[in-house]
């Protein structure tokens, strides 16, 4: 360029910037170098200056006097120029470049604040210890120790190599569950393993993103602790917390009805841990029997967060937008008859547990436990997770959920009226005060008991009287797990039909085109809790 020209570089909303204060010039694109000399070359000698500018992320732009545009007819050119278009291979590496570096800086971020809040908290819990200046300066470098251990274990590469399988203890829609053992601490974990090719077929991305992102935020005692995450080109894997207390679901099948002093416990621990997850900006959206895990000593631990939300626009899900309009072959036969008359409670009870585990396998599931503002989709909060709960409390008692059908249209019909639809049998009698909260459940959504003031509600409410908030998971639990082992799995369903052997991914032969699938970047993930974790390898 001629020397006369100025030149200058700028980054993001600089460029606009410049616009609003040269209101006489016109911001052209320059998005590549020959379109660049076309132009300098057509009108480079004529103008005394051209501004030139660099965007951070949009590319290059440059600022050409008004006059000089219309004289030489640069728009045109600048036009024809910008209707070039990126072949979809290209869009896709360029997202995935922007979606990696993303990542990338932000989990540095992240890390840096991380290990400083684990420095604060050991410095706190030094200061409750009596410890002497040398004792606490041991236990510094042990900190230290383990904090360079867990940078080792963050570069390394987490397989399914590493991880014995030991039992399928689980089957979904889209995958299975396995009891593993880690190689090299004896660790015993549940993984569960998620089909990439049904996740990007089904539109279940977001989902399984929210699970991951939600297990890592949500971390205490009310939420099953996942350890790590990773994948392969075939797999997406959860390394998790093993329960060996089984799920909810499985419990209810084994009784009738569970007493109301049961109930109460049970509801009561669900109650805490769906606040816990809502003091943390999360809904949950799909609290069901099959979502309440029950750890060695028989106490509540939340699972499943495929369907969470609150934490990030790539969480949204259009799970439920058809639901209504959908053809009855599309479903899993729930319970009963659609009328809702033609069987008394126990016949009910036994049709909705004939067919209960069968809708868990399904890939639509049953919408039984879904609040009616979730399916209208014109707004929706935390109370949504309360009207599941009042829907559990009912089938405890009763044995079968309130609005269970023969399919989930009427399902989803009894839902949207439940002021007549939502009725006690009289052959299954229950206190006024259990009745009187699930009805406060069960109701307009701004009027739902814990819909104002959290878990702060429920503890005033009749039924719940005499329980001790505070200490509820130090109690015995109302109903006593039997667990003889780490991996005793008594408490599962055996699975005879699924192949123990954890599906490895095949290797790319030479000249394949593989498909970067860029939409579970940072899916990886490896807790510091997991250096302390040991256990005794099993023999072969």
């Amino acid at each position: 360029m001629s020397g006369d020209t100025r030149m200058c570089e700028c980054r993001g909303g600089a460029i606009e910037e410049q616009i609003r204060e040269r209101g006489d010039y016109h911001c052209l694109p320059m998005y590549n170098s020959e379109f660049f000399k076309t132009v300098w070359t057509k009108i480079g000698r004529m103008c005394s200056y051209i501004i030139c500018a660099k965007s951070y992320l949009s590319g290059q732009y440059a600022l050409v006097p008004e006059r000089i545009v219309h004289e030489m007819g640069v728009l045109e050119m600048a036009a024809t120029e910008s209707t070039i278009r990126f072949s979809g291979h290209t869009l896709d590496k360029a997202t995935k470049a922007k979606v990696t570096l993303e990542n990338y800086y932000s989990n540095l971020i992240a890390q840096h604040i991380e290990r400083k809040q684990r420095l604060a908290k050991l410095e706190e819990s030094l200061k409750d210890e009596g410890l002497s200046e040398q004792q606490k300066q041991e236990k510094r470098q042990q900190h230290a120790q383990k904090e360079t251990e867990f940078l080792r274990l963050k570069r390394s590469r987490l397989g399914v190599e590493d991880f014995e399988p030991l039992k399928v203890i689980g089957r979904g829609a889209f995958g299975e569950v396995r009891l593993v053992q880690k190689k090299d601490t004896g660790h015993v974990y549940a993984m569960k393993i998620l089909r990439k090719a049904d996740m990007l077929e089904k539109e279940q991305v977001a989902h399984v993103r929210a699970e991951r992102d939600v297990l890592v935020e949500a971390d205490h005692q009310w939420v099953v602790k996942m350890y790590y995450s990773f994948q392969d080109p075939i797999n997406l894997y959860l390394i998790m917390e093993f329960l060996p207390g089984g799920d909810m679901m499985t419990l209810l099948m084994k009784k009738d009805t569970l007493s109301e002093e049961c109930t109460q416990f049970y509801i009561s621990e669900t109650a805490l841990a769906i606040d816990s997850i809502h003091k943390l900006g999360f809904i949950h959206r799909d609290i069901k029997p099959d979502n309440l895990l029950l750890d060695a000593r028989g106490h509540i631990k939340l699972s499943d967060f495929g369907l969470c939300t609150g934490l990030k626009k790539s969480h949204r899900t259009d799970f439920y937008r058809d639901l209504s309009q959908a053809k009855p072959s599309d479903f899993m036969t729930s319970c009963g008859s659609g009328s809702g008359g033609a069987m008394d409670s126990k016949r009910r009870a036994e049709s909705w547990k004939k067919n209960r585990r069968a809708l868990a396998y399904s890939t639509v599931g049953t919408p039984d436990y879904i609040a009616p503002e979730v399916f209208l989709q014109t707004g929706y909060g935390p109370a949504c997770d309360c009207w599941s709960l009042g829907v559990i409390m009912y089938e405890m008692l009763i044995g079968y959920p309130p609005f269970c059908s023969e399919n989930p249209q009427e399902t989803y019909r009894k839902v949207m009226n439940w002021r007549e639809t939502l009725v006690f049998p009289p052959e299954v009698p229950i206190s006024e005060e259990a009745k009187d909260t699930i009805i406060r459940f069960c109701c307009e959504a701004d009027r739902r008991l814990g819909a104002q003031r959290g878990i702060e509600e429920l503890k005033l409410a009749p039924f719940f009287r005499g329980v001790d908030w505070e200490h509820i998971r130090e109690r015995p639990a109302a109903i006593p797990v039997e667990v003889r082992s780490i991996d005793d799995t008594s408490n599962f369903d055996e699975f005879p039909d699924v192949k123990l052997e954890i599906p490895s991914a095949p290797m790319p032969q030479d000249g394949e085109v593989i498909y970067k699938d860029w939409v579970f970047i940072n899916y990886t993930f490896k807790r510091f809790e997991g250096l302390t974790q040991r256990g005794t390898p099993t023999k072969k």
